[in-house]
């Protein structure tokens, strides 16, 4: 499998409804249970392309640019952004759907890193 085919197929997308019980006092969600699904996601896709134990490094700029109500449907979309020698990149996108509109617009977005490791937790080569 070539590099773009293996960006392709690692690419992760997971829906949640927003219940009251992940709200705050505003009745949107909490913003650290947003960057713990995407935390989630992210790991997924990193996962899914190199096939190697992985560990989050950082977060970088996570922008919430609209709140996220209780009951709507999200979408989070996590895409490997870049590839490096033992760390890699993914971007995550939240996306807000109406439960019964035909609206989506996105909400939040970031990007995470992580390090590929051994059975020792040193980092390792992620593409041989």
């Amino acid at each position: 499998m070539t590099l773009e085919e293996r960006i392709i197929a690692s690419e992760t997308r997971i829906f949640k409804a927003v219940f009251p019980n992940t709200t705050n006092h505003y009745d949107t969600l909490f913003g650290g249970t947003a960057m713990q699904l995407m935390d989630e996601v992210a790991f997924i896709a990193a996962t899914r392309f190199s096939r190697q134990r992985m560990v989050t490094v950082s977060s970088d700029r996570i922008d919430f640019k609209k709140p996220i109500p209780a009951g709507t449907i999200i979408e989070l979309v996590g895409k490997v952004s870049y590839i490096g020698n033992t760390s890699i990149k993914v971007r995550v996108d939240i996306y807000i759907e109406e439960m019964y509109e035909d609206k989506r617009k996105k909400a939040v977005g970031g990007d995470f890193t992580f390090v590929a490791i051994d059975e020792n937790k040193k980092p390792v080569k992620i593409v041989a």
